[in-house]
């Protein structure tokens, strides 16, 4: 998968949900991405099966707060996720657990 905007990305997101990796899971993820390619966007994982909807979750488990940009550049490989995090360009919030999990969701996303 090689997304050209977050939109696409997101749009074809739950087709890549490792539905064994997600069973038991019962989680929201947000994505508060600023800029261009900026939006606002909620994974819901549960019974094995993820929907996106773009907007704010009332309550998610983890948010995840980076520009547009980054964000599209982390999911192509040309961002190390965990880098962006210790520089300050990918700001995490809630359970740090689900935010490191969310990449053994989406394991064709490597």
């Amino acid at each position: 998968m090689n997304p050209q905007t977050v939109q696409e990305f997101f749009r074809a997101l739950p087709g890549h949900l490792d539905a064994e990796a997600a069973e038991g899971v019962s989680t929201v993820y947000q994505f508060d991405l600023s800029g261009p390619q900026g939006g606002q966007y909620y994974l819901a994982i549960q019974n094995g099966a993820c929907s996106v909807t773009e907007g704010v979750h009332p309550a998610p488990q983890v948010t995840f707060a980076m520009s547009g940009e980054d964000c599209l550049g982390v999911l192509r490989g040309q961002l190390d996720g965990p880098s962006a995090f210790l520089s300050g360009r990918l700001r995490v919030s809630g359970d740090l657990g689900l935010a490191i999990q969310l990449k053994a969701l989406f394991p064709s996303l490597r």
